[in-house]
């Protein structure tokens, strides 16, 4: 019986001229809600405005209870994807510890999907924004208060 690993291989390398915009998603463990607040709120910020110094930009993003959705453009020259995901996780952590979280706090590894077309870019901004009064957790997306736009990432920079 062949054996599948737990979870899919990611690329090595990019295609040439692929500029690495992503779309992420990723979880805590058992979808536990303890993201939405104000401390993860303000951690997160922090974090990402310092990315800044490492070429690491992020766009639009939305916080949810139990997972993150977030634009990231990086430069292939400052780090990958997976140490920046699992740096942001890391620094995350230490709230939640401070909040007596137990751990292991995040769902191992994370969703991302390269952004390949302006409907693409379109599609998963809709989805990202409505995502808080889909689940519920207000009745117009702006209410939302655990999102917002560090860096103003369009598509038409990437055409």
């Amino acid at each position: 019986m062949e054996e599948y690993p737990k979870r899919p291989p990611r690329l090595t390398t990019l295609f040439s001229g692929v500029k690495p915009f992503y779309f992420v998603t990723f979880n805590t463990r058992n979808r536990k809600s303890v993201l939405a607040n104000d401390k993860i709120y303000e951690r997160f910020l922090s974090f990402c405005n310092e990315a800044k110094e490492h070429g690491v930009f992020v766009g639009t993003f939305v916080i949810m209870p139990d997972h993150i959705h977030l634009y990231v453009w990086i430069n292939l020259e400052s780090c990958g994807l997976k140490k920046w995901i699992k740096s942001l996780k890391c620094f995350l952590s230490v709230s939640l510890d401070e909040m007596n979280v137990k751990r292991p706090h995040w769902q191992e590894g994370f969703f991302d999907h390269i952004l390949r077309s302006s409907d693409s870019y379109r599609e998963k901004s809709i989805y990202m924004m409505n995502n808080p009064a889909r689940a519920g957790l207000c009745k117009p997306p702006d209410e939302w208060k655990y999102k917002g736009t560090m860096k103003d990432i369009y598509w038409s920079d990437y055409d």
